[in-house]
């Protein structure tokens, strides 16, 4: 999944993150595939469902795709 430009608020590399936990990927595989630390991976998830104002990961991918900002 891609993310659209359509949300500001949300950094490069959040977006980034978002599209690939909408995959699936998991945060050690998401910090192996981008050379990040899982911690940076986690803090990075946080600001995101802070952003979208979500509790949970279900929850923060389906405000991004209620906002449009996931592309299939």
């Amino acid at each position: 999944m891609e993310i659209t430009a359509a949300s500001p608020y949300i950094t490069k590399r959040e977006k980034e993150i978002l599209a690939l936990v909408a995959e699936g990927y998991t945060s050690s595989s998401i910090a192996n595939k981008l050379y990040l630390s899982i911690r940076t991976v986690e803090n990075h998830r946080m600001n995101i469902l802070k952003k979208l104002s979500a509790k949970n990961t279900a929850t923060m991918i389906k405000r991004a795709q209620e906002e449009n900002l996931l592309v299939h």
